[in-house]
């Protein structure tokens, strides 16, 4: 392996058969690079969605309601239903021990001043839970709790971007907010995974908004983290299903109506786009290992086509007392040569590729895309063991020519 002469007669024939040697390293470098583009594109997409569960709890419910489309027990279609305090706790309360964090909210938007500054943002009236639900991180001071709850205090949770937009220099917590010509103080600051557009908005405690909306229990929504140490998505999904037909009992609304009482649940959401994304990787996956077996095949057919354009040459090597094994590890070393450099190539243009690709096919659900170092090590090792079987078959074959048919050969 380590014979200076062999290494010399190596590359000595490589410079030799320039476009030999190019053909025989391109069909491998084009499949590692191919390989590793689609791979990497594929986990760009899998980035992507993985992301779009990131701004919530990801063992979400949502339960909101709409409109009836269908008349039901003597109600006429075309009713608004809406829920209230006792909606909320009835659904929470009705199987606690699976509820992991829960909350509900009554949205709405309204004028925010500070000093000089002013703006519309909307406010959440919450419970604590809603900091789980929303997975937001408190940057200053605290979120709010029971006691603000039970005394309906006037206290505020802003986020990053009310904070930049409005009070902009300085600490916020004992800043006073004019919401709505209500004073609110600002008790916690926080930064939400859902970019700008979430650290836009301000909770409140629920009592306290619906308070001064003139004393109503409005629930415009409610939000319940299931325990997932309990749940597998399965259940889940029927733990789902189960609230939305007990509320649809509760508020008289058809079964059949699919808009009466509506639900969001993220595993039922998770478990279809996972399931999309598993056949999408396995095609990327076929197609990429796929390009790698048209590499391997194209390498043998060269390495076949090499072998017999050298013939003659085996029989001169043979003739003046070249052994079998020798002209065997000659072709392989060779064929073991380009494919190391080809792959070396393959794997550098296709990770610069991925490298400039970047974020840029993000309007495409294409995020990061990127290849562990792991899959591009096996798929190398598969290159190359393939390169040595290639040149081993045909110079195995080869070498047990007869000199004088070697010789003959055309």
């Amino acid at each position: 392996m380590f014979d200076l002469d062999r290494w010399q007669e190596i590359f000595s024939s490589i410079r030799s058969n320039v476009l030999r040697t190019v053909l025989s390293g391109f069909t491998v470098a084009l499949g590692l690079f191919i390989f590793i583009v689609l791979f990497g594109i594929g986990q760009g997409l899998q980035n992507a969605f993985s992301e779009g569960f990131a701004g919530d709890a990801k063992n979400l419910i949502t339960i909101y309601t709409g409109k009836t489309t269908l008349a039901y027990k003597g109600l006429q279609s075309d009713r608004s239903v809406s829920m209230n305090n006792d909606d909320y706790d009835f659904l929470v309360n009705t199987e606690k021990e699976k509820v992991g964090a829960s909350s509900p909210r009554y949205a709405t938007n309204l004028m925010v001043k500070y000093g000089k500054e002013s703006g519309l943002y909307q406010i959440h009236g919450a419970e604590p839970g809603e900091q789980i639900i929303e997975n937001r991180k408190l940057v200053d001071g605290r979120y709010i709790n029971s006691f603000d709850l039970a005394r309906k205090q006037n206290v505020a949770v802003i986020g990053r971007m009310v904070q930049r937009d409005l009070i902009k220099n300085g600490g916020s917590i004992g800043k006073e907010l004019d919401i709505n010509g209500t004073m609110f103080k600002v008790v916690g600051v926080f930064s939400d995974d859902g970019g700008d557009r979430d650290e836009r908005h301000i909770t409140v405690p629920i009592t306290t908004l619906q308070q001064m909306k003139k004393g109503s229990d409005t629930v415009n929504t409610v939000y319940i983290a299931y325990n997932d140490k309990l749940l597998n998505p399965q259940d889940a999904i029927k733990y789902g299903d189960e609230l939305r037909d007990k509320l649809k009992a509760r508020k008289s609304v058809s079964p059949d109506d699919e808009n009466g009482v509506r639900v969001w649940n993220n595993a039922k959401n998770m478990n279809d786009t996972f399931t999309f994304m598993a056949v999408l990787t396995a095609i990327v996956g076929f197609i990429g290992l796929g390009t790698l077996l048209a590499g391997i095949i194209g390498i043998s057919n060269i390495m076949v086509y090499i072998v017999k354009e050298r013939t003659k040459e085996i029989g001169v090597r043979k003739a003046i007392g070249a052994k079998p094994a020798g002209i065997v590890a000659l072709i392989v070393q060779e064929s073991v040569v380009i494919t190391v450099i080809s792959g070396f190539v393959g794997i550098g243009v296709g990770v610069l590729t991925l490298s400039l690709i970047g974020d840029s096919l993000e309007e495409f659900f294409i995020k990061s895309p990127s290849v562990g170092w792991g899959s591009i090590l096996m798929a190398f090792i598969a290159l190359v063991f393939s390169g040595l079987i290639a040149g081993f078959v045909p110079a195995y074959r080869a070498s047990r020519i007869k000199p004088i048919e070697a010789l003959r050969t055309e």
